[in-house]
């Protein structure tokens, strides 16, 4: 089963995945988020639903902010004679508020429910949402990661690795709670000497936020621009643990991330946290419990190798390419 993953008016350019994985390409979207969901199918991406082969019949239509074009492609794609399933864009609790804004975005959304034969909810919080559109065959199914792929195993030297790497990037979006966590780490890394490293991507603004933390001399590293993604993972893997205070429920890409490169991510509550890392995600969690969590981490590295190879058999379990692509390959045959 080749997927066609199509998220209408998308920056992100077409791209197919005929290698399923393949290799690490800094030219590229990474196959993860829905991307994987191409991926795992060697399949591909698309923005435009004319671009979309005649002869590929299987379509997940990623519902974005401008519901219009999702309901017109909607019908494009029902004319065509395509097996149409539909996902959200952002996943996120506060997700929905932000996208379905008027009563009339609500119509939009149930026009669009009308016309698709199913769903997937890549957390469980969007089956009720699914349900409530009218979408009577929704199916829970988290975006896959290629863990088993040996091309895409950052994993660094155990030896090599120092510090904290914050998960999180935008102190904008109250959900991510980036500044809690930038603040909560300044007593771990004081106390434990281990640097925290955060990304930047304000300028001259978020430099001015980070002086004012009061991090000792040494003890904060500022990232300043946005890597492309294999170097953010080499960065990344660097480190002995990543951590975020991240309270948006969405798929978890910091923790894929994180798994990717082999370190334990603490904190987060989307699902790939509570699915990888479900002793350390954020998920039922406090703020300080979590940081003590960190402190005791840092102190012992076996504790930390035992957390990634848990890590590692349960997203083998239900986040692998072959699982996914197994769950995605059940949904479509539901309806021919």
């Amino acid at each position: 089963m080749q997927l066609c993953v199509l998220q209408p008016g998308s920056r992100v350019p077409q791209q197919l995945f005929p290698s399923f994985a393949g290799a690490p390409d800094p030219a590229k979207h990474p196959p993860t988020g829905y991307h994987g969901f191409a991926a795992c199918s060697g399949g591909g991406f698309y923005r435009d639903d004319a671009a979309i082969p005649e002869e590929e019949r299987r379509v997940v239509l990623v519902l974005t902010r401008n519901l219009k074009a999702c309901r017109q492609a909607a019908i494009n794609l029902r004319r065509a004679g395509k097996t149409l399933i539909l996902a959200w864009e952002k996943p996120g609790t506060f997700a929905l508020d932000f996208l379905i804004r008027s009563p009339g975005d609500l119509a939009l959304f149930r026009d669009i429910c009308g016309r698709a034969h199913g769903a997937i909810a890549v957390t469980p919080e969007l089956e009720p949402v699914f349900r409530g559109g009218g979408i009577l065959h929704v199916e829970t199914i988290p975006t896959p990661l290629p863990v088993e792929e040996g091309a895409w195993d950052f994993s660094g030297r155990p030896e090599q690795r120092h510090g904290i790497m914050v998960g999180s990037f935008d102190r904008h979006d109250p959900a991510r709670r980036h500044l809690a966590a930038l603040l909560g780490l300044r007593e771990v890394a004081s106390q434990m000497y281990e640097p925290v490293t955060v990304v930047n991507l304000d300028g001259w603004q978020g430099r001015r936020w980070l002086r004012q933390l009061g991090y000792p001399s040494g003890m904060l590293r500022v990232i300043e621009a946005r890597l492309p993604y294999p170097e953010y993972l080499r960065r990344m893997a660097e480190h002995k643990l990543v951590f975020q205070l991240d309270a948006s429920g969405g798929v978890g890409s910091v923790a894929g991330d994180a798994l990717l490169c082999r370190v334990p991510c603490i904190g987060g509550n989307g699902i790939t946290e509570r699915i990888v890392f479900p002793e350390l995600c954020g998920h039922g969690t406090t703020a300080p419990d979590l940081l003590h969590l960190t402190s005791r981490m840092l102190d012992h590295g076996h504790d930390r190798d035992a957390a990634v190879e848990q890590a590692l058999a349960l997203a083998k379990q239900r986040l692998s390419f072959e699982v996914i692509q197994q769950s995605l390959e059940q949904l479509f045959h539901c309806f021919g």
